[in-house]
């Protein structure tokens, strides 16, 4: 990835350290992640990538070093205003409130995480469910959809509040190649509207298809980032994630 300057990043990690008492699940992260850009991020189970989420969205706390959301420091800010302040996040197993319709799902995410009034998070639930195709479902009970349609929804809810940067966790983890490039066209789009998307994933082509660039993480660090043709013929991540010699 090429240097970027202050300006043109939406998130950066300084020095990010993250214990769990003697065990350094993030040991010294760096990253910069442009305003705009789709940055794919890979690593084994256990590389730290979810805790790296988690560090970000606060969830979980920091032990060190900064992270900084356009220009200002959010490092001790709580889930609830970094919500509010554009940062939206989807979890590996989707999480919808089972016995609440589609809509209603979406709804709470917009107002709640975005905080718009009941007018306008209707009116936005409404458009967020046509931009991820399940409109026709928005009366369906959330615990009656298909895995598909779970992921859309789980990225609706992401949607609802209306993030600048948006977190995917594995979403096109146990999809058929179909399903994964009804997904992409999806994300494209959210990302064509100027939204920054930072997206762990197992299914490498479709960062391959998707992202502008890939960092590996391993024991806690980065240890490549580029272009997602030169990171995954890279010898070490090939070692580290992909297996020695494939």
């Amino acid at each position: 990835m090429p240097d970027v300057n202050q300006s043109q990043a939406i998130l950066e990690l300084s020095n990010l350290q993250k214990h769990f008492g003697a065990l350094r699940v993030l040991d010294g992260i760096n990253l910069t992640v442009p305003k705009g850009s789709i940055l794919g991020m890979i690593g084994p189970n256990g590389a730290g990538k979810t805790t790296l989420f988690n560090v970000i969205a606060g969830v979980l706390p920091v032990n060190g070093g900064a992270i900084r959301f356009q220009g200002k420091d959010i490092t001790k800010v709580s889930v609830w205003n970094r919500s509010r302040q554009g940062i939206g996040r989807t979890y590996q197993i989707p999480k919808p409130f089972s016995n609440m319709s589609v809509f209603e799902n979406v709804l709470a995410a917009a107002l709640h995480g975005g905080g718009l009034a009941m007018g306008d998070a209707s009116f936005h639930a409404e458009e967020v469910l046509e931009q991820v195709n399940l409109a026709h479902r928005s009366e369906t009970q959330a615990g009656e959809l298909s895995l598909l349609d779970l992921k859309r929804l789980e990225l609706a809810k992401a949607l609802g509040s209306a993030p600048r940067l948006l977190l995917l966790d594995e979403i096109a983890g146990g999809l058929t190649d179909a399903e994964c490039d009804t997904l992409l066209q999806i994300i494209s789009d959210v990302s064509s509207r100027g939204t920054t998307i930072v997206w762990i994933e197992h299914v490498l082509r479709a960062l391959r298809r998707a992202a502008d660039s890939i960092v590996v993480l391993y024991g806690g660090k980065l240890i490549a980032n580029g272009s997602p043709d030169a990171v995954l013929a890279d010898k070490a991540v090939k070692d580290v994630y992909l297996g020695a010699g494939e």
